[in-house]
């Protein structure tokens, strides 16, 4: 075995089903009186029920989280913030919301509660994606880490099917991800197979029965795992793409990373064969991009991005944004395969290996 290193992230875990019902017992322990409840606007009856069950815990709530993380929002987060004088915040959704509470984070130090609602994985991680003058960048930093996390399988029950989908396929390209990255270790492989496994058995079963719990359960379990390899592990294509076409281009974030999966995957699969045997192992299929493509159709996931509001004229663009400052890589960014990939991705096409 080859030598590697391993470092664990210092991040409190409570998993289960009614585990909302720990969150003021927990705050206490964690020393926070008055926590800012964050939210994005479709999610701010949620987050203003939670706030009133918190009573004098809550300073109040912000319900102005979008996707992307623009840095003016953050901006309008964090002087509320202080105009409350919160010690905390809690962040109640998905990856905008989270998203938004590390933000606040990173320039105030406040700690942060994330109480996820889908499956993107983000509050597992260190890293933090805002959007500013039309590109999104990317950091990673200690300082954005949620100190307590609390999952709960009930929360996820009326999570519609289309996006339980999307927000689980996200979740597994940072397993995909995972498995080839420069700095992977047996102990992150391990996690990122087993999470691909269970979210691949997991959402079908959601996408057909909305509320069942077992079928929650995997999934909430393999979103879990995903996101803990993602902030274990550097970040490659996939993620870039996705980072450009959501930054600089507008597309949905969840959609976006459901699409280019089996693509991106397909353009590492003779660089990465390893990896490519754990996915296809843990999908159950021949192969890692075309069991992707087909778990996504089961799904009934967007499979092209011109679906998702993508321009052909804007495939160059993207190309040779995607290509400049690369993100750590089995294949190298080649701007010519990264073209083909994008165009088989826009028009909606099986993934192309090789």
């Amino acid at each position: 075995m080859r030598g590697f290193t391993w470092t664990g992230l210092p991040s409190r875990v409570v998993f289960g089903s009614g585990t909302l019902a720990r969150l003021p017992d927990e705050l206490d322990a964690m020393g926070l009186k008055r926590v800012l409840v964050l939210s994005t606007p479709p999610q701010e009856k949620e987050a203003r029920a939670l706030a009133s069950r918190l009573g004098g815990r809550a300073a109040g709530v912000f319900a102005g989280a979008v996707m992307h993380t623009p840095v003016e929002v953050s901006q309008r987060a964090v002087a509320l913030a202080q105009q409350l004088d919160a010690d905390g915040t809690v962040a109640v959704g998905g990856g905008s919301t989270i998203g938004l509470g590390k933000a606040i984070a990173l320039r105030t130090d406040l700690p942060q509660v994330a109480v996820p609602t889908t499956y993107a994985g983000s509050e597992m991680t260190t890293i933090l994606g805002e959007t500013a003058g039309g590109e999104k960048r990317t950091q990673r930093t200690l300082k954005v880490l949620p100190e307590l996390v609390i999952y709960d399988v009930e929360l996820t029950l009326s999570l519609p099917p289309a996006l339980s989908a999307t927000s689980g396929l996200n979740a597994v390209a940072h397993a995909v991800e995972a498995l080839y990255a420069p700095d992977c270790n047996p102990v992150v492989s391990l996690m990122a197979e087993e999470a691909i496994g269970a979210l691949a058995r997991g959402l079908p079963r959601v996408v057909a029965a909305p509320r069942d719990v077992e079928g929650r359960s995997d999934a909430l379990y393999g979103a879990w795992l995903c996101g803990a390899v993602l902030g274990m592990v550097a970040m490659s294509l996939h993620h870039k793409l996705c980072h450009v076409l959501g930054g600089s281009f507008g597309l949905p974030h969840a959609e976006t990373h459901a699409v280019v999966l089996p693509h991106a995957t397909a353009y590492n699969a003779a660089h990465a064969p390893d990896a490519m045997a754990r996915i296809a192992r843990a999908l159950g299929a021949p192969q890692a991009a075309t069991g992707l493509h087909e778990l996504a159709k089961r799904l009934g996931a967007p499979l092209a991005l011109r679906d998702l509001g993508l321009k052909e004229g804007d495939l160059d663009r993207v190309a040779e944004i995607a290509s400049r400052d690369p993100y750590a890589n089995p294949r190298p960014i080649e701007r010519a395969g990264i073209r083909k990939l994008l165009g088989d991705a826009s028009a909606g096409n099986p993934p192309a290996c090789g």
